[in-house]
């Protein structure tokens, strides 16, 4: 059904050696993105992954995207020189 992981702000404390508060503070700043069911928040795991790689995987996907436009470019863009 679900396929994303979801994590308890506890359990990411404990996963990134931090503490519960500190968790909460990273989350009320934006700098953990968590979701708040009820009274409860619940971390996303893509959430922690851009902890540890420093990017948002939307941002990823759209840059291997990129890269695999490129190509594509560059063969318009000398196509459209040499009509010049």
């Amino acid at each position: 059904m679900l396929n994303t992981k979801m994590y308890t702000p506890e359990q990411v404390a404990d996963m990134l050696q931090l503490s519960k508060n500190t968790i909460y503070d990273l989350i009320n700043r934006g700098e953990i993105v968590a979701k708040k069911i009820g009274r409860v928040y619940r971390v996303p795991r893509s959430s922690i992954e851009y902890v540890f790689t420093g990017l948002d995987q939307d941002l990823l996907k759209a840059e291997d995207i990129d890269k695999q436009n490129i190509f594509i470019v560059v063969q318009a863009l000398t196509r459209v020189r040499k009509s010049l």
